[in-house]
């Protein structure tokens, strides 16, 4: 194992994160929030600090870097970011709990959006602008960001592959461009440009420009930290519009972007993970519009909400315009099945990815024809290419970890004794990223009400479910830790 190289990564991580504090401390020197403002100075000198003991214990490391460092680097570091994001809002006791603070900032980080707080406006500004900006951070990977520091000599390390595999949510991470370092760059450079048009187009529709910031923040990283009590029930028609349209474009595998801006519109077109995904969203929205129409004044404002909790749950953001949890069964039970399959690989979004389902629902049906045919040479193909035993293999293992994890997680939070459907719908929600459940955490509550064991259960949730679940699987295994 490359100690020595992990904690050069795990420093570098905890400056930049000591880097990003520094504006949500200059709004609350602004709004003369002394004490919210002096809790981010202590944890940024604590970040520096830990930073530069790190730093120390990986002078000349050496280049040796596999995929079990990429694994422990990753999870690690998810790990150790949350651990020090949380301290604002711990040592400035708005949430008193460190427990809660922590749960509500690897929610940001992991792109979740479930919160534990019953009143969100009563945050200081800097508190809920780093609360926004986390989504914005782990939407894209943070490491992903770190990658495009990288110095030139560890390009040939592979720990750039190995990093950007770890964090990345797919089944698999291909390259853009030649260059590992310049695909990161592409990827961030992307993701910059859609948060700062989302960002226009909220502000020039009337959204205040902090409401536009944080907004944007959580709509592209899919993480859904609303700054109002109501979430985005509260603005505008034009505006919820907007964050529907936004949310499915960063739903939308970023490989796509990158062949629409050179020009290569007919691979995009094929794409059958962007077809089964848009075509799920226009067949769930209109059903769900067809069963709810009735609740609201007009078929246009069910359709704007339909659209609106279609497009945040498939994309497992997580706002909200209405109580959907009202809403008559099938709805509410076409709403679960959603919060399963989020969106596409490649995307800031959550869940088991259209990719992967696709991938499941191709391997199931070559079994079924190895049966009736068993003579017949049977191959799975996506968009056109042979897929790889060892993918479709590491796609099977994903589902059977991923129903392990959600049955036992289950079963480990029904101690707090809520309901089947308030535990059920927690854990899916947090597994997935969504944010939201239904019940006792539908949208209008939040997961305050939980033990700390279950929410310690849920935080791992949350992160495993973030990150692909292997690397913290990884981490946790004896194997991984062995000399070799």
């Amino acid at each position: 194992m490359n100690y020595k190289k992990i904690n050069r990564f795990l420093s570098g991580i905890l400056i930049f994160e000591a880097v990003f504090m520094i504006p949500a401390m200059l709004i609350c020197i602004y709004d003369k929030e002394t004490k919210v403002a002096l809790s981010f100075l202590a944890t940024i000198t604590i970040a520096i600090i830990l930073a530069g003991i790190l730093y120390l214990f990986s002078r000349n490391p050496s280049s040796g870097f596999h995929p079990r460092e990429g694994l422990v680097c990753a999870s690690t570091c998810w790990i150790l970011i949350s651990l020090v994001g949380c301290l604002p809002f711990f040592i400035s006791r708005q949430i008193p709990s460190f427990i809660d603070a922590l749960f509500e900032i690897v929610s940001g980080f992991t792109t979740t959006g479930a919160s534990i707080l019953s009143d969100v406006e009563s945050l200081s500004r800097g508190l809920l602008y780093w609360r926004s900006f986390s989504h914005w951070l782990g939407g894209m990977g943070v490491l992903v960001l770190l990658m495009v520091f990288v110095p030139k000599s560890d390009h040939n390390t592979g720990s750039t592959m190995h990093l950007l595999r770890a964090e990345s949510p797919g089944p698999n991470v291909g390259k853009l461009v030649p260059r590992m370092k310049k695909t990161a760059l592409v990827l961030y450079g992307i993701y910059m440009a859609m948060t700062i048009l989302n960002f226009i187009f909220l502000f020039a529709g009337g959204m205040p420009l902090f409401d536009s910031v944080c907004t944007a923040f959580g709509t592209a990283g899919t993480g859904g930290f609303g700054i109002k009590n109501y979430s985005m029930a509260s603005y505008s028609p034009y505006l919820q519009n907007v964050t529907t349209v936004f949310m499915l474009l960063f739903g939308i595998n970023f490989s796509c972007y990158y062949l629409i801006l050179t020009k290569h519109l007919l691979s995009v077109w094929r794409d059958e993970e962007l077809r089964a995904y848009l075509g799920v969203f226009v067949v769930s929205t209109a059903l769900i519009t067809l069963n709810i129409y009735h609740l609201y004044s007009s078929v246009t404002t069910g359709l704007r909400h339909a659209a609106f909790q279609v497009s945040t749950v498939m994309t497992t953001t997580g706002f909200a315009t209405a109580d959907f949890d009202k809403w008559p069964i099938f709805s509410k039970q076409l709403m679960l099945c959603l919060m399963f399959v989020g969106a596409s690989a490649g995307s800031t979004a959550g869940g088991l990815k259209f990719q992967r389902l696709l991938l499941l629902l191709k391997n199931l049906r070559r079994h079924i024809h190895r049966t009736l045919y068993p003579n017949k040479v049977q191959v799975v193909r996506m968009n056109g290419q042979k897929v790889s035993e060892k993918i479709l293999e590491g796609t099977d293992l994903y589902l059977i970890a991923y129903s392990l994890i959600l049955i036992f997680s289950f079963m480990l939070i029904s101690i707090d004794n809520f309901s089947i459907t308030t535990n059920f719908s927690a854990v899916v929600a947090c597994f997935n990223n969504i944010g939201p459940g239904l019940d006792a955490v539908g949208p209008t509550c939040n997961f305050g009400g939980f033990s700390i064991f279950s929410k310690l259960v849920l935080i791992f949730d949350m992160l495993a479910g973030r990150l692909e679940i292997l690397p913290l699987l990884g981490m946790l295994s004896i194997s991984t830790w062995k000399r070799r």
